[in-house]
């Protein structure tokens, strides 16, 4: 799926202030509805040096680019685990879209 950087740090403080939460197991997600989809990733030195933080976004950005969502401005974050992988990441964002009715196609 297609989508836009959120790259402003005046949007992802409002999409942070103004957006719905949704908690899974290996992430939380934060949405506010938009004209297209537009999607961040926030990591913190809290998940390690540089290359284990790179690594989680490069996994947490192919599990979001695996799901069709409706337009929304999306920030997704992490929560500090041993593992990380793309199939538990796009396992737990396809339960939370899918519960919050967030899906394009909800058989995915």
């Amino acid at each position: 799926m297609k989508y836009k950087r959120l790259k402003k740090a005046k949007k992802i403080t409002e999409v942070l202030k103004k957006g719905t939460r949704l908690r899974a197991e290996t992430l939380s997600v934060v949405f506010l509805p938009a004209q297209e989809p537009e999607m961040a990733v926030c990591v913190g030195k809290k998940y390690g040096k540089s290359v284990q933080r790179n690594r989680i976004k490069r996994l947490l950005r192919e599990a979001f680019r695996g799901i069709a969502v409706r337009p929304a401005s999306y920030l997704l974050i992490p929560r500090v685990a041993e593992e990380y992988s793309v199939a538990a990441f796009s396992h737990d964002l396809k339960r939370l879209f899918a519960k919050a009715g967030l899906l394009e196609d909800p058989r995915a």
